[in-house]
């Protein structure tokens, strides 16, 4: 299994801590975000990782290397100056994914969830994870029924935890879904939530809610009180 990273976005809600730094590498508890990922897949015994970038590009191989010190082979998917949004930004990973299912996860989040739930062959074209709804957006994304179903509609709604398997299929015939998709220098720039809305509908998506601790890293206040619980040991 492959996995992949999203690190592409302009971290503008962080500045000025992601003014020279991107924000899956500002560090939590001594070591950046997307390395907590990093050491997960490891130790998952996935050795192939790519992590599409935009925003200070240059800075996560200097920072990260070619990822020999984790056992891992990263690749560096650079989407331009402008990023090509999520489902751009995976749209533009296929063709280095391959046909397989793959673990994709956000690199601005924080969870002390154990990559090893997840189904590596999952029976929908998509498994989330997904988490009770945080403070700052209370509303959630996705309802959940207890066999795994996900839907666009309905309460209570949990939030997305921007972790999960997907299968490259989940994007056949995206732009049906997207139909005012911008395009940047020839590649689709879109956002994947209408796409998984969409097969939601057709009973494609699947997931589980996951209940320990997790944080959307999005603001420097957010980001000092994680690494203040995790220098505490909470």
């Amino acid at each position: 299994m492959k996995a992949l990273v999203f690190a592409a976005g302009l971290g503008a809600r962080m500045r000025p801590l992601t003014d020279h730094t991107p924000k899956p590498l500002l560090e939590v508890a001594g070591k950046p975000l997307i390395v907590w990922h990093l050491e997960k897949l490891a130790a998952l015994g996935i050795s192939e990782v790519a992590i599409n970038t935009s925003w200070l590009a240059a800075r996560f191989p200097q920072v990260l290397g070619d990822g020999a010190r984790w056992g891992l082979r990263l690749h560096f998917l650079y989407e331009g100056e402008t990023p090509l949004e999520t489902g751009g930004g995976l749209w533009n990973a296929l063709p280095w994914l391959g046909e397989a299912p793959f673990l994709l996860v956000n690199g601005d989040i924080w969870t002390d969830y154990d990559f090893a739930r997840l189904p590596r062959a999952p029976d929908a074209l998509a498994h989330l994870v997904l988490v009770d709804p945080p403070a700052h957006a209370p509303n959630g994304d996705f309802r959940l029924e207890a066999d795994g179903r996900l839907h666009a509609d309905g309460t209570p709604r949990l939030t997305y935890a921007g972790l999960g398997v997907y299968r490259p299929q989940l994007l056949q015939d995206w732009a049906h879904s997207v139909p005012d998709a911008r395009q940047l220098d020839g590649r689709p720039c879109f956002p994947l939530a209408p796409v998984l809305r969409a097969q939601m509908a057709a009973g494609r998506v699947r997931g589980e809610h996951y209940r320990g601790r997790w944080t959307d890293v999005g603001t420097p206040e957010r980001l000092a009180r994680l690494d203040a619980k995790l220098r505490a040991g909470g």
